[in-house]
């Protein structure tokens, strides 16, 4: 069994900075995960061409369940809003995150993260960038209980906020959330923490260690696969673990096989 988790950067491609749905779809294929969480998701958005970007993931593995959670209503950047239900955002552009699974799901589950009260200092890199001041985003976790050929499992899939501290305060309300799903329990994401700080604020067992930011020349590990320590021996043992150069985004893709 394959997990994987890839921050899609909408799709967005640093070569040309087009988003193209045949590129995107080769980009998954080539990971041929079993679980793919997937950050920075786009859902009818003008600047992705309007794709649903969850589905044509799902499309790309041949994964009949996927589920996409949006976290803002509007573009993030511009203009957005908090959503605040699950039909709030029904024929407006969303952005958030999204879990594809070739295996059964027995249920959803879906927790929503409060943004950081306050704006935070950004580092924005080219010549017209630098340190700027920025706004934060609600963020949303989405768990589903699988039917796998090991037994049930739970995973789930988050984008964890920017500022220091914060971050880490989502991380343990994670974490609290994912203890009320049947062990054993995985997560997934870009939880904007290096490695030692991701496994020492949650208290889970990384699965996988590769630096995995910028994407070029990865020097940091901010995506992560992550076990919760209870019912850990009830995973399969850790046989691999890659992070892949792709032809889209400025995250690689983590990926960890089991069994």
């Amino acid at each position: 069994m394959r997990l994987a988790t890839f921050n899609l950067l909408h799709g967005r491609s640093l070569t040309d900075g087009l988003v193209d749905s045949d590129r995107l779809t080769d980009a998954v294929r080539a990971l041929d995960a079993d679980v793919l969480a997937l950050q920075e998701v786009d859902r009818d958005q003008h600047r992705s061409g309007k794709l649903d970007l969850t589905a044509i993931a799902a499309r790309a593995l041949d994964a009949p369940h996927h589920r996409f959670a949006a976290a803002v209503v509007g573009t993030p950047g511009e203009h957005f809003r908090p959503l605040r239900h699950d039909d709030d955002g029904h024929g407006e552009p969303c952005y958030g995150i999204g879990l594809i699974s070739r295996h059964p799901v027995r249920s959803w589950h879906i927790t929503r993260l409060k943004p950081a009260p306050v704006r935070s200092p950004v580092y924005v890199p080219g010549p017209r960038g630098g340190l700027i001041l920025l706004h934060d985003e609600p963020r949303v976790v989405l768990a589903a209980i699988l039917d796998t050929p090991h037994g049930p499992l739970t995973v789930a899939a988050t984008h964890l906020s920017f500022v220091p501290g914060w971050n880490g305060r989502q991380l343990r309300q994670t974490v609290r959330a994912l203890r009320a799903l049947p062990a054993p329990r995985v997560l997934l994401g870009d939880l904007n923490l290096p490695a030692g700080a991701a496994r020492l604020v949650s208290g889970w067992h990384p699965l996988g260690r590769r630096p995995t930011y910028p994407s070029g020349q990865p020097r940091v590990q901010l995506d992560h696969i992550l076990a919760d320590r209870h019912a850990l021996d009830q995973l399969p043992p850790v046989r691999a673990v890659t992070a892949p150069a792709s032809t889209i985004s400025d995250h690689r893709p983590l990926l960890v096989d089991l069994g």
